[in-house]
């Protein structure tokens, strides 16, 4: 859904910022009505909610026009006209996909302040953007990349990753859920037995809900925090030996189409694997429901979702916490115009469409209006073992050649065909990370 999940090669610095000054939106000729002009991802939540909620921001901003641009490749379409200077001026677009767009932003300093959005009374509320957002949403590394205090990127919809399996399968087969990591292979062994796969994922960049649970599962927030800002020779660690240890093993429970199909044009056969029980778990995000909705199913077919095993029987587990982002290029034309059309996006009114889509924006007391189905994903949070998990690898200058996510993730490609070894993968991962560290530094 929310990006075509290959981490690839480092992006170089688009030079957004060389062309300025070309005509990017602006009032109409001849009216005193001002063009807003929205890009967004067209995911698995579908294009028609924004269509909605523009016509119900337009019948209360009649000064306003919206002008909506949506596709499954909108950095392909935005792209060439930001490099000529004609940048959109609201932009619905997350971190993690293959062109990194917001990424390359973010490393130009390219993105708009949008801490006063916080600040904001919520157009027709009385209430601020801040107020209504859930604790601990704003503040990291998504949303603050330059450690600051600022906030560039919104919080615009949050979902809880894990793996996820069929229920009903599980239930007819009379298996547990594994809580450890012991438990996870013994089932994976006993699967075997009725050809039947442990694991999958889409592609390898969806390895990123994974990867990032599993460091705080075994060495605490610290050690994540230490991952993820590059602290010299983290992984040389034995935490993160740990961490490769588990994910190489789990690797060799991998389906056999696994790597064959980990590619933008195929990634739903993977997917499709767990509908058709050939599959018990894969890492994934709770649009899974929504992308996956037409797809053939077995009999007695129910989505679950569970967090990673404990690394230690009863020991404290993460669920990483996807973020979806709304921003404003400090290009834009129409910054006040894009400000306000954002702090109306977290609206009771816009929501309320948002949530019909099963798209759940970080707002307080939002879950009560979710469907059932989904209700039951972000009751995840409510375990008092399980802790949210937010937040990425920290923005650093471009270094060339060097993308730590493609490493850590699409490595895993190599590990189940054999083309690398655990050892190369480590030695690759801290040589980036140091990389980074001194680039960052």
């Amino acid at each position: 859904m929310r990006r075509s999940l290959i981490l690839a090669s480092a992006v170089t610095a688009l030079g957004l910022l060389t062309a300025c000054g070309a005509d990017g939106g602006g009032s109409d000729a001849g009216s005193s009505k001002t063009t807003l002009s929205v890009a967004a991802l067209e995911g698995g939540y579908g294009r028609d909610m924004y269509t909605q909620v523009i016509q119900a921001y337009e019948a209360k901003h009649p000064d306003v026009d919206v002008q909506l641009q949506i596709s499954k490749s909108i950095e392909d379409e935005i792209t060439p006209n930001m490099k000529a200077g004609r940048f959109p001026d609201v932009v619905v677009l997350g971190q993690g996909r293959k062109a990194a767009l917001t990424e390359t932003l973010i490393k130009d300093k390219a993105l708009e302040d949008l801490t006063p959005v916080l600040q904001a009374k919520v157009p027709g509320e009385d209430r601020t953007v801040g107020d209504k957002l859930i604790d601990g949403i704003v503040g990291n590394l998504n949303t603050n990349p330059y450690g600051d205090g600022k906030t560039y990127t919104m919080p615009m919809y949050y979902a809880p990753t894990g793996l996820f399996y069929n229920k009903g399968l599980f239930d007819k087969k009379g298996w547990k859920v594994p809580a450890t990591w012991d438990e996870l292979f013994a089932l994976g062994e006993t699967a075997k037995k009725d050809g039947i796969s442990l694991f999958t994922y889409p592609t390898a960049g969806y390895l990123d809900s994974y990867f990032f649970a599993l460091l705080a599962d075994v060495g605490g927030e610290q050690f994540y925090t230490d991952v993820m800002t590059y602290k010299q020779n983290v992984w040389q660690t034995p935490q993160a030996r740990q961490a490769l240890d588990l994910t190489t093993k789990l690797l060799k429970y991998a389906a056999p189409t696994t790597v064959g199909y980990a590619n933008e044009q195929d990634f739903t056969k993977n997917q499709q694997s767990i509908l058709d029980n050939k599959t018990l778990f894969m890492p994934n995000g709770t649009w899974i429901v929504g992308e996956m909705k037409d797809a053939p199913r077995a009999d007695g077919f129910a989505w679950g979702l569970t967090p990673l095993p404990a690394v230690t029987a009863g020991g404290k587990r993460y669920i990483t916490t996807s973020v979806e982002s709304v921003w404003v290029p400090s290009g834009a034309k129409n910054k006040d115009a894009a400000k306000e059309f954002v702090a109306y996006l977290y609206s009771d009114e816009a929501a309320k469409i948002f949530a019909k889509s099963n798209a759940v924006q970080p707002i307080q007391g939002i879950a009560s209006s979710l469907t059932e189905e989904n209700a039951a994903f972000y009751q995840v949070y409510e375990d008092a073992s399980v802790t949210a998990l937010v937040g990425g690898f920290a923005s650093t200058a471009p270094v060339e050649g060097v993308d730590i996510k493609a490493t850590l993730f699409d490595t895993a490609n190599s590990i189940i065909s054999g083309d690398k070894t655990e050892d190369q993968w480590q030695a690759a991962l801290n040589d980036a990370s140091e990389k980074l560290r001194q680039a960052g530094s």
